[in-house]
């Protein structure tokens, strides 16, 4: 087995060398980088981006040089596996943005990022925590903080989110949502909505009492589990 290359920082697949437009690459090219990206998947929902880049290239059925070929890094091989579920989520805060009832777009997007984090561990870390050089930091941190921000004061101008609600309430349920990452799908999926509900059901307005003050936590802040 070749020595694995360094991982430096690498920016956006396009840069990255090794990694040409598809449409240029030979059938037999193609349909390899085709494998070694369904593999990644696989791998990375399975065991998160840090698996062995030994286990993509044994699940897709070709060497381990033929990856670094392709994808010198883990980052290049990650973000060129999850660009489509990158481009779907950008959708769906657009779609939250969207919606005429503020609380209902907040909640339908919570549901996908809380369903997206229990049964795909790999593309959770690439979107929630922020998996090193795989996104444009500067653009893609901001994305979800902001649109997150806006919801949430739409929800607050129409009185749907009680007074004392902060938007680290959402971080806070991320966090307590990433512990069920590994139980089985169903069990992970029946309990992850059923946390959601119960704390969404928290959030609104109106409810009797106050909090404590929130804890300063944002989104980049989440952790996955070790």
């Amino acid at each position: 087995m070749p020595a694995q290359p360094s991982h430096k920082p690498s920016g956006h697949v396009s840069e990255v060398p090794g990694d040409t437009d598809p449409a240029a690459l030979r059938a037999d090219a193609r349909r390899n980088r085709e494998r070694l990206l369904e593999a990644a998947r696989e791998v990375f929902a399975d065991q998160g981006v840090d698996a062995p880049m030994s286990a993509v290239a044994r699940r897709a059925g070709v060497g381990v040089a033929t990856l670094y070929r392709r994808f010198p890094t883990r980052t290049a091989l990650a973000t060129a596996a999850f660009a489509e579920q990158l481009a779907l989520c950008a959708a769906a805060f657009d779609e939250a943005l969207a919606d005429p009832d503020p609380a209902h777009g907040l909640y339908a997007l919570l549901e996908k990022v809380c369903t997206t984090q229990v049964t795909d561990r790999g593309f959770a870390t690439v979107f929630l925590d922020q998996f090193p050089d795989a996104l444009d930091h500067d653009h893609e941190r901001d994305r979800p903080e902001d649109a997150l921000a806006r919801l949430v004061q739409r929800a607050r101008e129409t009185g749907q989110l009680r007074d004392d609600f902060d938007p680290a309430d959402i971080t806070l349920l991320l966090l307590a949502n990433s512990g069920l990452a590994g139980q089985p799908r169903e069990t992970a999926l029946a309990a992850s909505r059923r946390l959601l509900a119960y704390l969404f059901q928290a959030f609104q307005a109106p409810r009797p009492g106050s909090l404590p003050p929130p804890a300063a936590m944002e989104l980049r802040e989440i952790r996955r589990p070790s």
